[in-house]
């Protein structure tokens, strides 16, 4: 947050004309001697303010805009300030209790307002620690103005690590307490109105607050481009909110973070949860969630609780259980990247479900389906038969990895939480690998003739396995294709990334550099949690090279060769050209499949093909 404020040695005591002419507007003091002044002060629209302790004012010379091409003047008028600083040009109004030890900046419109006012060593929501996912936890998250999705994964994968997670700790109490104001502070040009009560809560810069019902212990904090926006009925406790986000229509919050352009709205209510970059939620409820990028809830009856998502939709009525039995509130589990749940969805929990899956009914197994990413997991009775890599050619996944990339909201200098989008990656791919080689041990272990494949207390129908395994070959030949067209033959730089890899929501990595910057953390390498940040930005910036280590011994393995040669480019491409049309052609068919059920019109079905790559 940036704003002038004058120094002390800017101000100075008012004269005895400018006393008798504020007594004349109806102003009051309880020492007038503790009322200082710009050098250009004018007394003539302050009226009806009663001043209490230290008040520093700025110029009152100029008209601002109230709203759009509504402008007025300048000034105070019916308010108590008691240890308040006023920037030039504010419009202050009809305060009905009183505004207390807060800094406010220039060009501010605050009218119609209960009471503003900051605490003795009031801590504004950062630094509050929150549980995830494990509701009943000690808590794993600490909340702050620079929180990003990848810090908070880090902060939860490093939670069973105590050296790891307490430098973290660390880093971001001391970054807290370096930013940390004496009293509340109001940034440039902001607006508050018709609102009830804020206390111990910083505002900065652009941001706007209208009817809301009680804000306390928050920190909002925007940037150049894009502010904060706190709509009506909205209840806010220890929250923090960042560029962009927009807390609406009878929000309930406590406990959270709003990232980067996300919303929350229609009376949706939250609990120890974080919400980053693009995320929307209307109408439900969350609690203990971990809601990465792009996680969408819209409907009412929908709970997210106990869960970790990124790219994910929840269905209408989508529900959760984190009591498995009678221990408590203890169980959670992950939706990986390009998850989603069907209408009336209901997964108890602990489960993992791979990425871009698709889950249908009332899910009671706890299922495991990581090496069985782009599935189909339905629910009937007691039973759950998952339909392998079904999801990789259907329109709603088409739809999704194009969409994504047009829907990222945030202005440009507030993305700091990094959102890669690639959809077939080193990350999925490992597991698209892996359920293909499973699919095959299962067909080879189980038979050729049965009926269905036990998986993990899970069924798989024999036509489903043996599409499978087509839908997971077709993804890899693109996949190869792709990142050859990239790099061609040349040789890899390093063996760096040729491993695992992991999603820190949002943020596609090797295992092995993750973990080296777990060790370092654990040595107390850093000095700043910044330089935390900027080591994630490294590792996200070098994603192309770590890709291709990756992808060239992967294709060594997968084709049974040495060194990769122009022949073998040639065929690769020509292999992945005609994966990719056998793919579109899949989802054309899904597209047509969906028009002869009668409820796309002909315009909307030709546009679709038409457009489709």
């Amino acid at each position: 947050m940036i704003f002038y404020i004058r120094l002390m040695s800017d101000y100075r005591s008012l004269a005895l004309s400018e006393i008798e002419m504020l007594e004349r507007n109806g102003c009051i003091a309880d020492d007038w001697g503790s009322v200082n002044v710009a050098e250009d002060f004018n007394p003539a629209y302050i009226r009806n303010v009663a001043f209490y302790g230290e008040v520093n004012l700025g110029v009152f010379d100029e008209m601002i805009e109230v709203e759009e091409g509504f402008r007025r003047h300048s000034g105070i008028r019916n308010a108590t300030l008691c240890d308040v600083t006023v920037g030039d040009n504010c419009l202050i109004e009809n305060i009905g209790n009183h505004i207390c030890r807060y800094t406010i900046g220039e060009r501010c419109y605050i009218s119609n307002v209960g009471v503003i006012a900051s605490s003795d060593g009031a801590e504004y929501g950062e630094g509050t620690c929150l549980a995830v996912l494990n509701e009943a936890g000690d808590g794993n998250v600490l909340i702050y103005r620079g929180l990003t999705s990848q810090m908070a994964a880090l902060m939860v994968a490093s939670e069973p690590n105590p050296a790891v997670w307490h430098q973290l700790e660390q880093l971001i109490l001391d970054e807290v307490k370096a930013t940390r104001p004496e009293q509340g502070m109001i940034g440039y040009g902001v607006k508050i109105v018709n609102t009830r009560e804020i206390v111990n809560v910083i505002i900065g810069d652009d941001c706007e607050i209208s009817g809301a019902s009680k804000l306390v212990d928050c920190t909002f904090v925007g940037c150049a481009d894009a502010g904060v926006y706190i709509g009506n009925d909205v209840f806010c406790e220890n929250v923090v909110a960042v560029a962009g986000a927009s807390i609406v229509n009878g929000a309930k919050l406590d406990k959270c973070f709003v990232g980067e352009a996300c919303h929350v709205g229609k009376g949706f209510s939250a609990e120890n949860c974080l919400f980053f970059a693009n995320s929307y939620m209307d109408n439900g409820e969350a609690c203990a969630a971990f809601c990465g990028p792009f996680t969408v809830s819209h409907h009412k009856s929908t709970l997210l609780i106990g869960g970790q998502y990124s790219f994910y939709n929840a269905g209408s009525g989508t529900n959760y259980s984190n009591h498995a039995y009678k221990l408590g509130p203890i169980h959670y589990g992950v939706l990986e990247r390009g998850s989603k749940t069907a209408s009336s969805a209901h997964i108890l929990m602990p489960a993992n479900i791979g990425s871009f899956s698709m889950c249908m009914g009332k899910i009671q197994n706890h299922p495991n389906t990581i090496e069985l990413p782009f599935s189909y997991l339905i629910a009937s009775g007691d039973t759950t038969y998952i339909v392998p890599g079904r999801n990789i050619a259907t329109v709603g996944t088409y739809r999704d990895i194009n969409k994504w990339p047009k829907r990222d909201k945030r202005a440009s200098a507030s993305k700091k939480s990094i959102v890669n989008f690639s959809w077939l990656s080193p990350f999925t791919m490992q597991e698209v690998i892996k359920g293909k080689e499973l699919l095959e041990r299962l067909r080879k272990e189980q038979g050729d003739n049965v009926a269905s494949y036990n998986y993990n207390g899970c069924l798989i129908k024999n036509k489903s396995l043996q599409k499978g395994i087509k839908f997971y070959e077709l993804a890899i030949r693109m996949f190869m294709g792709d990142v050859v067209s990239r790099h061609g033959s040349t040789l890899p730089e390093s063996s760096i990334g040729t491993g695992c890899w992991t999603d820190l929501s949002g943020l596609l990595a090797p295992v092995e550099i993750v973990e080296e910057l777990c060790d370092d953390l654990g040595k107390e390498y850093f000095d700043t949690i910044v330089e935390v940040e900027d080591r994630l930005q490294a590792m996200h910036k070098a994603y192309d090279e770590y890709c291709w280590n990756w992808t060239y011994k992967v294709i060594l393995d997968y084709l049974g060769i040495d060194m990769l040669s122009a022949t073998d480019v040639n065929r690769i491409m020509a292999e992945a050209d005609a994966a990719r049309s056998e793919w579109l052609n899949a989802i054309r068919f899904d597209a047509e499949r969906e028009f002869a059920l009668g409820d796309v019109s002909e315009d909307e079905i030709s546009n679709f093909l038409n457009n489709l790559e």
